[in-house]
């Protein structure tokens, strides 16, 4: 991948609004080039979509996030693949990892509350033939997300007592 291409990614990577022009100007690249590498980029699914962060709580809406660890035996002919498969179709499932270590896929689940999420993982995760223990994470708060910085610093709500 040639340097210019790398940057288009970069820019997008942080800002997916950016203008055209924009990223011509930052890339050091004609605008038209830039959108011809964009379209091609597109076609060859290396920019799958383009996403929002999106701060729900402060939007006013309450979502349980929960990360759950998963520990599978796998079945005969059918790998990773085949169970993260499965998982992913579950429309709670926000994202599923193949890790390495103690467990073997993480998931991230999205639920309207605790009770939800419990039952979720319950009802769906845990009848899964190939899975065989799991362990659920609850999100307390999330401070960063996608690399962007969600936690503002907290304004003082005092002058400091100094000696």
């Amino acid at each position: 991948m040639d340097k210019q291409t790398r940057d288009i990614l970069e820019i997008l990577g942080e800002d997916a609004r950016v203008s055209h022009a924009e990223i011509a100007t930052l890339a050091n690249m004609s605008e038209k080039d830039v959108t011809g590498t964009i379209q091609q980029l597109e076609k060859a699914k290396i920019i799958r979509r383009y996403k929002t962060v999106i701060d729900w709580e402060l939007a006013g809406e309450e979502y349980i996030y929960a990360i759950i660890e998963l520990k599978v035996r796998l079945e005969r002919k059918e790998g990773y693949q085949a169970i993260a498969e499965r998982l992913y179709k579950f429309p709670e499932v926000r994202s599923v990892r193949l890790l390495s270590g103690e467990h073997d896929i993480s998931i991230t689940v999205r639920g309207n509350s605790m009770k939800q999420v419990a039952f979720f993982v319950a009802e769906k995760i845990g009848t899964l033939d190939q899975v065989y223990s799991t362990a659920t994470h609850f999100v307390l708060k999330t401070y960063k997300e996608d690399g962007l910085i969600l936690d503002e610093p907290e304004q003082v709500k005092r002058l400091p007592v100094t000696p």
